[in-house]
């Protein structure tokens, strides 16, 4: 198949997949017009690669995984341990955000302090 049908079964964009073939994650063959054709084994590649992103996986990480999917090795085992990891990752960027939330509603309460503050002195100050 072709990139536009691959794109549009697997709804990753033709930009991804070029990208995708760009860092080496897919090797298409190439017919003697120069146009890259597509195996069903890669449309179930370009999926696994989706599906990866779409929990927050990098490519890089993707790309370390890729070559057991494709022998058949990565068994869900291995699929579910790294989702366990990622969702490690989550948890901590989850504290990150909560504490920098905190932060930012301590800054709001601080500004407005300063405000009524200033708006306090401005009261109080006698007309030049």
């Amino acid at each position: 198949m072709q990139i536009s049908e691959l794109a549009q079964r697997t709804g990753v964009s033709v930009h991804a997949l070029r990208h995708y073939e760009r860092l080496g994650m897919l090797q298409p063959a190439r017919r003697a017009s120069g146009y890259r054709e597509y195996t069903e084994a890669q449309r179930r590649e370009v999926i696994f690669i989706a599906m990866s992103r779409k929990v927050g996986l990098s490519l890089k990480a993707i790309a370390e995984q890729l070559p057991a999917y494709r022998a058949g090795r990565l068994s869900v085992d291995q699929m579910v341990a790294s989702l366990r990891a990622r969702v490690a990752e989550i948890d901590l960027q989850t504290q990150a955000l909560k504490a920098q939330r905190s932060q930012v509603i301590s800054h709001i309460a601080w500004l407005k302090k300063q405000q009524r503050g200033h708006t306090a002195r401005r009261k109080t100050k006698p007309w030049p």
